[in-house]
């Protein structure tokens, strides 16, 4: 069943016969949302009332809602609506109402699946078992047992079989393999490997007869890589979790699809700044013979639908006062991008890390480290509002503080550059401190020249750091730090610290210094 295609800008050439009996199928599919319930800026932050009135926001669920309806009119019959995972985390929205919204409105958009996402943990088992009690669809982890988790038991399906024209069609979904390191899904769901648990799922529906897979992931695009590789009989990989833009325009990143191993991979950005639209056609032997779409850029020219302005504008009022302070100025804009934060020194890292620091210094602290990955946006120049600094710092962590040897931050560092290449969230930010990377080195030693407080790291000293509480109790692979002594991790939120530390600097120039070097 698995197809072979040759990839092009525009389409998937056909390479089986004349089918004669052939089907179409259109896919549009969604990931990493992240609660952009609103309309986000370029930077994928907030976008005011005013710049979105001149065109200048992109997203949010009211263009969403827009551009499935018409994506369902164009394509007629024979469409299926998907989400690759992590609907949960990233806005006010979350703060006030957890999956409850991500529920109505994906209830109100008729989706057909969704894969777990490692976000989707980060209330625990219990928050995902709320969202589980309200949705009308299924939600979907073939690798992860949830057999022992009272909560979670028989509600997360390995795959479902969807009948959409008369034809049966296979979803099957994974969930990236160390959610443990970067959400709080417990001790009680025990995750497995995403190829074998896929292989296996994909194997029984195949022997039921069920000749059209779709692989729906939440593991990243060099996972989904990996996995187009190593898997038979699958049709099209649908994923998330790495942001990842796929566009068939000139100079994009990855085509859409991307093509391995005769399996296309999609995905479509994140924040719902697209919409994936895919239409796929079929012999009456199950095979892919044509694939051909592009996803939809979400930009002022589709229309808000003003039923789900009025339901936004009614859930936004307890947010108001809150999102609407401005705390602080900024001369330019703070770059809190993906693409920066996981790969090197950015300028968002130095802000929240040095306001980290600040805060505590006076405690005995020497220097500040947390994840980039807990940066989740950048900030326009001009006024900043808690808004803004909230979508930065949306997930309530505090400062925690401890003291360790300089061996263990030496490892700390090695982790956080332990997964460049798949631009994992690890990666370390730091305040009081430099150190240096070589990318090409192998994992585990790609650290040097280490300073602290302009001197030499000793391994065999003991420091003073300030992180998060995520990052404190072993979140992201910082294991090491859980043995940290005097540790307290019940500091103030971040997100206050931050605002707090930007007010205080007058108009902020956003910089970088060299702290952070690539060798």
């Amino acid at each position: 069943m698995t197809s072979r295609l040759l990839t092009t800008a525009a389409a998937l050439a056909l390479t089986a016969g004349a089918a004669s009996a052939d089907y179409k199928l259109t896919v549009l599919h969604t990931n990493d949302f992240h609660d952009r319930f609103e309309p986000i800026s370029k930077y994928d932050s907030g976008c005011s009332a005013e710049d979105n009135a001149e065109g200048k926001c992109f997203g949010g669920i009211a263009r969403m809602i827009t551009a499935v309806n018409a994506a369902r009119d164009r394509a007629g019959d024979n469409v299926l609506l998907l989400d690759a995972g992590d609907m949960f985390q990233g806005s006010l929205y979350f703060t006030q109402y957890g999956g409850d919204l991500a529920a109505e409105f994906m209830n109100g958009l008729g989706y057909d699946a969704m894969a777990v996402g490692n976000h989707e943990f980060d209330k625990g088992p219990a928050g995902l078992s709320d969202f589980l009690d309200q949705v009308q669809f299924p939600v979907l982890s073939a690798n992860i047992d949830v057999s022992r988790d009272n909560m979670l038991a028989d509600r997360v399906k390995k795959s479902v079989v969807l009948e959409v024209g008369g034809e049966q069609i296979g979803v099957v979904s994974v969930l990236a393999e160390d959610t443990p390191e970067t959400s709080s899904p417990g001790d009680t769901v025990i995750f497995s490997s995403t190829v074998d648990a896929a292989q296996g799922e994909i194997d029984r529906l195949t022997d039921e007869g069920v000749n059209k897979i779709i692989l729906l992931t939440h593991v990243g695009i060099n996972e989904d890589l990996r996995l187009a590789e190593a898997l038979t009989n699958v049709d099209l990989i649908i994923g998330g979790h790495s942001h990842t833009l796929m566009t068939n325009e000139e100079g994009a990143p990855y085509a859409y699809p991307t093509e391995v191993n005769g399996v296309p991979v999609l995905t479509a950005y994140a924040y719902g700044k697209y919409l994936g639209e895919v239409q796929a056609t079929f012999d009456d032997a199950g095979e892919l013979t044509e694939l051909t779409g592009d996803p939809i850029l979400l930009d002022a020219s589709v229309a808000e639908d003003e039923t789900a302005v009025a339901r936004m504008a009614e859930l936004a009022k307890p947010l108001e006062d809150l999102r609407a302070k401005v705390v602080a100025e900024s001369g330019d804009v703070i770059d809190g991008s993906r693409e920066s934060c996981r790969s090197g020194e950015c300028p968002m890292g130095n802000l929240v890390t040095d306001a980290m620091l600040a805060r505590v210094k006076d405690q005995g602290i020497d220097l500040a480290i947390t994840n980039g990955g807990g940066l989740r946006a950048s900030i326009d120049a001009g006024e900043v509002t808690m808004g803004e600094v909230l979508s930065v710092l949306p997930f309530q962590n505090t400062l925690s503080t401890f003291q360790t040897t300089g061996a263990d931050i030496v490892a700390a560092l090695e982790n956080g550059v332990s997964q460049l290449e798949d631009g994992a969230g690890r990666f370390p930010q730091v305040s009081g401190m430099s150190y240096a990377f070589d990318p090409a080195a192998e994992a585990g030693a790609r650290i040097s020249d280490v300073m602290v407080g302009g001197a030499p790291i000793d391994p065999e000293k003991t420091y003073g750091v300030v992180t998060n509480n995520y990052v404190r109790n072993g979140g992201d692979g910082y294991k090491m730090f859980r043995d940290g002594q005097n540790a307290y991790d019940f500091g103030p939120d971040l997100a206050d610290v931050t605002a707090e530390y930007l007010a205080e600097q007058g108009p902020y120039a956003p910089y970088t210094d060299g702290r952070i070097t690539q060798k």
